[in-house]
This record gives structure tokens, sequence and C-alpha cells, in this order.
């Protein structure tokens, strides 16, 4: 069995989807071979020096015990925590993992991703998108005082926030085309991401091929995992 959550943007001012997670944690994730986190798992992620906040501390701590007792940990990062680092994925127990992945899932060819790299209608996005993921970037970020890039990404944030605002739901789902490529580069008929939280199963026709394409959920209001064995993909809520 193997379980996909993504979007639990965990941080303080949440508790009760940290409670939630820790939940989980606890219970369903250890019937699972492989928990795959794809992406977005805390709200913000400014370097490995935020495990040391008392919430990150716990939050990993949760994460390690899970892998303690042998269910793997897979992390693919999002848009809001892709610094995490190896500091972090040793801390955890996890193993952090480039998107996009293709993996045998129980006989079909399967590709994961966080799913922002499907939006490409957001061209403002996918800019500010590129200029983060550069290294040189990341470099010159992680290089400042924890307390200046904390200040940042709250600037970053709140701009992000307005800036949904501002733009049409419709930009902010996923492109069609974006989609069809993304079958036909990785070829799979089976797709899961996260991102824009707007859970459903999509059916999808690629060159006369039947695909599927499973939107993981967000988890404010509602812990939801999507659960994969032999007898196929089924979403599950705690």
């Amino acid at each position: 069995m193997q379980h996909f959550i993504s979007d639990l943007h965990l941080n303080p001012t949440q508790p009760e989807t940290a409670k939630a997670f820790v939940a989980y944690l606890q219970g369903p994730a250890k019937q699972a071979q492989t928990l795959w986190i794809l992406g977005d798992l805390f709200e913000y992620w400014t370097g490995d020096e935020d495990i040391a906040h008392p919430f990150h501390t716990e939050m990993v701590a949760a994460i390690a015990a899970l892998s303690a007792t042998g269910t793997q940990v897979r992390v693919v990062v999002g848009n809001r925590d892709f610094l995490m680092g190896q500091a972090f994925a040793k801390a955890a127990g996890a193993e952090l993992v480039a998107e996009p992945i293709c993996i045998d899932l129980y006989g079909k060819r399967t590709v994961l991703l966080h799913g922002d790299i499907l939006c490409t209608d957001d061209v403002a996005y996918q800019q500010f998108r590129a200029m983060v993921r550069n290294p040189a970037w990341q470099t010159q970020f992680l290089a400042q005082p924890v307390a200046v890039r904390h200040k940042l990404a709250a600037e970053l944030r709140a701009k992000s926030e307005m800036g949904k605002q501002e733009k049409a739901s419709k930009i902010m789902d996923v492109n069609a085309a974006a989609v069809e490529a993304c079958f036909k580069t990785h070829n799979t008929n089976l797709m899961i991401h996260g991102h824009t939280h707007r859970p459903a199963t999509h059916q999808v026709n690629v060159d006369g091929q039947s695909c599927e394409r499973w939107v993981l959920s967000d988890w404010h209001g509602k812990a939801t995992w999507l659960e994969a064995s032999e007898q196929g993909l089924q979403t599950r809520t705690l």
C-alpha cells in the first residue's frame, strides 16, 4: 500500500491541521509501505535552520517516528517549501525526490509531481518559480540571516495572496496542454499531483488513450489522503 498527501501548509497558526497530521502519522500512515508527500507540507520553509523552530521540530520528529516504524517517506518539495534540503531529510528520516518522478504503482506507470509546473497560464507565477528555483538565487537567499529570510518570506506570501485576488481563478488551475504534454513526455496514463486545492479525478484523452489525473486535497478542515493498492486508488479521510 502507498499513500499520497500534499498541501498541508503546516504552520503554528493552524494547530488543528498539525494535530490531524500527527494523528495520521501515528495511525493510518503506518499501514503504508511508502508515504509520498507531494509538496507544500509546510506553509513556509526558509532553509533547514527552520527545523529549530519548536513547531517544525515537533512535525519533523513525528515524520521521523513514522519512518522509524518502517514506512518509507519520500518528499517532493512544493512552491511553499522548496528550500527543504538534506538536513531536513536526515532529521525526518525522509528522502527528497526531484519532480516529476515516474513510479510503477502496482503495474501502472505513474507520474508524480507537486502540480504548480502545470499551471502555465499563470505566466507571472511561472517566471517567479523559475527565479526562486535557480540555484544562484537560492544560494544568495540562504546566505541571508534567518530573521531576514523570514521577513522576506512573509512579504512574498503577502504579495502572493494579494496576487491571487487579482487573478482569474482559471489561470491558477492546470493548463490542459501542459497536462497532455506531461502524459506524453513520461509515457504514462496515470498522474497524481496537488497544488491547486481542487481535489478531483479527471479523465483525459491523450492521442486516443484514456488517462487519469488525480488531484490531491489540501488539509485545511479535513485530513485526506489517496491510498493506492493492488485494488486501485481510493480517497481516505481521517
